[in-house]
C-alpha cells in the first residue's frame, strides 16, 4: 500500500501553484476582469489554488488567438488522403477533408484529463486550432497539464480559458468566431448548448446523461466460477470512480429465476470495496467531485426511501476522521425497487445504482430501453446468441456484453436517444473536426452546348 503525500506537504510528487490563469496564445493570461475563484479539493472539502474566473472578454481573446496560428498548424498534419472517383471519360470528382478552423470544447468534471484528451486529439490531428474551456470544478489538472504539454505546439493552437458556465461556456458556444462547438456534460446544459450553437449554424458534437441497464441473464449463474465473479464484479462497477460517470452501471436489471442468489452475492461484493483517501494507493472508492454533487446524490437517496424503495446497502455520508472529515464521501449504495421510479429514470451521477428483476429476455429489453437515455449498457450472459441478440436490441451507443467500463482507443463511444450526438475515441471523431471538400473537374475542352 502506499499513500501520496497530499500536495503542498512534504514529499508531495506535485506542487500547485497559489494561483493559476488563462492560457491564451501561448501565454498565461490574467482575467480580463480580473476576477479569480477557489478550486476546492473532494479529499478535504478545503481550498488548494485559486484560478482565472473567464468572462466573454477572454473567450474572444482565446478565439483570436487561435484564429492567428490555425493556418500554419493546419499546414502541419496531414494524415489524411482525399479520394476521387471517375464519374465519366472526361470528369473526375475529388474530394479533401479539410479543417473546420477555430472550435470550441467544454469538457466535464469527472474525468477532466482523459476528457481533455478525447476531444483534444481528433481536433488537432484534423488541422484545428481550440479554445478549451474546463469544468469550474476541476480547472487545475488541465493548466498543469498544459505547463506539460505548452512547448509542443505552436502559439495559439491551444488555448484554456477558465470560468463558470454562463459567464465563459456561454460566450464560447455563442461565438461567430468559432466553427464547431463539442460538449461533455448533463443534458439540460447540452440543449443550452445546441441553442448556442444553432445561431450561428455550426456543427455540434454533445455526449450527454446515461442511465445504463446492466442486463444479468440466468445463464451467469450456471456455475460459480471466475466468469460469476465476474459478473459479481460487473454489478459492483456502479460504485467505480465513485459512480460519476455518465454510464454508470446504474440500473442493474437479474433475472428472476437467479434473482435472490445472484444479489446476494452481489451486494457482499459491493461491501469489499475500499472507500478511504483518494491519494492511497488501496482506495476504490474516493470523494465525490464538489460538495454541490455530494447534496445532490444525498438527496436522491432520501429521494428513494420517499418512493417506497428498499435499501439494501450504504444510504449515508462517510466520515472518514481526521483531516478527512470534510471530505465528500458516500457509502456505495443499493436500492431495489421498480424502473418507473425516479432512481431508476434520473440520472445521479454518484455511487448509486437501482436494482429491479426481470421475467424473460422480451422483458429485459423492454425495461431496457424504459428510458430516455441511452449512452451504454451491459449485458452478461454464457449464451452466445443472447447476448449478441440482447446487444442489437438495446437501445444505446455502447453495450458492454460481459464486461465494463472499458474504453479502448478505437471503439466508438456516443449515444442515442438524449445522450448526446456524435462519437469520440474512434476515427469517425475526425469527421466532426473536419468538412468535406469536393472539387469536380472536367478534363474536357469542349463547350456543354446550350447556349
Amino acid at each position: 500500500m502506499t499513500v501520496y503525500a497530499a500536495p503542498g506537504t512534504t514529499g508531495a510528487l506535485i506542487e500547485f501553484k497559489p494561483r493559476y490563469e488563462h492560457f491564451i496564445g501561448g501565454e498565461w493570461v490574467k482575467p480580463a476582469e480580473g476576477a479569480y475563484f477557489e478550486n476546492i479539493s473532494p479529499v478535504n472539502g478545503k481550498p488548494f489554488t485559486e484560478v482565472a474566473r473567464g468572462t466573454a472578454a477572454d473567450i474572444d481573446a482565446a478565439s483570436s488567438a487561435a484564429c492567428d496560428h490555425f493556418r500554419y498548424f493546419a499546414s502541419l498534419i496531414r494524415a489524411q488522403e482525399g479520394s476521387f472517383t471517375q464519374l465519366d471519360e472526361d470528369t473526375v470528382a475529388y474530394h479533401f477533408q479539410e479543417p473546420l478552423g477555430v472550435v470550441g470544447q467544454i469538457i466535464p468534471w469527472n474525468f477532466p484529463l482523459l476528457m481533455a484528451v478525447w476531444k483534444l486529439a481528433p481536433a488537432l490531428a484534423a488541422g484545428n486550432a481550440v479554445v478549451l474551456k474546463p469544468a469550474e470544478q476541476t480547472p487545475t489538472s488541465i493548466l498543469v497539464l498544459v505547463e506539460l504539454i505548452a512547448d509542443l505546439l505552436p502559439a495559439g493552437v491551444l488555448n484554456v480559458v477558465n470560468g463558470f458556465g454562463v459567464e465563459a461556456g456561454k460566450p464560447l458556444a455563442s461565438s461567430n468566431r468559432i466553427r464547431k462547438i463539442a460538449f461533455t456534460g448533463e443534458t439540460t446544459t447540452g440543449r443550452l448548448i445546441l441553442q448556442y450553437a444553432s445561431n450561428n449554424i455550426i456543427p455540434s458534437t454533445v455526449e450527454l446523461g446515461g442511465k445504463s441497464p446492466n442486463i444479468v441473464f440466468e445463464s451467469v449463474a450456471d456455475r460459480r466460477d471466475s466468469f460469476y465473479d465476474k459478473a459479481l464484479e460487473g454489478f459492483s462497477l456502479f460504485a467505480f470512480n465513485q459512480g460519476e460517470v455518465c454510464t454508470c452501471p446504474s440500473r442493474s436489471l437479474i433475472q428472476k429465476s437467479i434473482y435472490d442468489t445472484f444479489l446476494d452475492d452481489a451486494i457482499e461484493r459491493t461491501k469489499l470495496a475500499k472507500q478511504g483517501n483518494p491519494l492511497d494507493t488501496e482506495t476504490q472508492v474516493g470523494a465525490q467531485a464538489s460538495n454541490d454533487q455530494l447534496e445532490k446524490i444525498l438527496s436522491y437517496i432520501d429521494i428513494g426511501k420517499q418512493e417506497g424503495a428498499k435499501l439494501l446497502l450504504g444510504g449515508e455520508r462517510v466520515d472518514l476522521g481526521g483531516d478527512l472529515s470534510e471530505g465528500y464521501y458516500v457509502a456505495p449504495t443499493i436500492f431495489e425497487g421498480q424502473n418507473r421510479m425516479r432512481l431508476f429514470q434520473e440520472e445521479i451521477f454518484g455511487p448509486v445504482v437501482a436494482v429491479t428483476s426481470f421475467r424473460d429476455y422480451d422483458d429485459a429489453i423492454s425495461i431496457a430501453n424504459d428510458t430516455l437515455y441511452g449512452l451504454g449498457a451491459g449485458v452478461w450472459s454464457r449464451n452466445g446468441n443472447e447476448a449478441y441478440r440482447a446487444g442489437r436490441d438495446i437501445q444505446a451507443g455502447r453495450v458492454w456484453v460481459n464486461n465494463y467500463h472499458a474504453y479502448p482507443a478505437g471503439a466508438a463511444f456516443g449515444g442515442y436517444k438524449s445522450s448526446g450526438i456524435g462519437r469520440e475515441n474512434n476515427k469517425q471523431a475526425l469527421d466532426h473536426y473536419q468538412q468535406t471538400k469536393n472539387l469536380l473537374v472536367s478534363y474536357s475542352e469542349n463547350p456543354l452546348g446550350f447556349f
